[in-house]
């Protein structure tokens, strides 16, 4: 699934950074993205993921994704690009409750019940 979105973190030193991105892989509890320029994240970093307003609406998504800024983990970081020097990607685990994850899956399957 390809779809735009937005990073946000602070550095070492407390200074927010920025990044847009673009998702390769999205599951329900975590999230494969390239970034599109900006400063490279360390490994255990936390993060906000947003999702373009526009794309969340006409995309199948996760329903921690469709609400907003979800607090994520980078836990793996790809390999570096050779002209760059750049991390080719990140893997992020989003940071949401799984008893909201398991309702919202619910509300998910009635909804699609009631219109079948």
């Amino acid at each position: 699934m390809n779809v735009t979105g937005r990073l946000t973190w602070r550095d070492a030193r407390g200074i927010p950074r920025f990044a847009t991105v673009v998702t390769r892989d999205v599951s329900a509890d975590g999230v494969y993205l390239e970034c599109r320029g900006g400063e490279p994240i360390p490994l255990y970093r936390l993060v906000f993921l947003q999702i373009e307003r526009d794309e969340r609406a006409t995309t199948v998504l996760p329903p921690a994704l469709k609400d907003g800024r979800v607090l994520s983990a980078v836990y793996r970081v790809g390999p570096s690009e050779p002209t760059t020097g750049m991390p080719s990607g990140y893997a992020l685990r989003l940071l949401v409750d799984p008893r909201a994850m398991d309702m919202a899956a619910a509300s998910d399957r009635r909804a699609a019940r009631s219109i079948a």
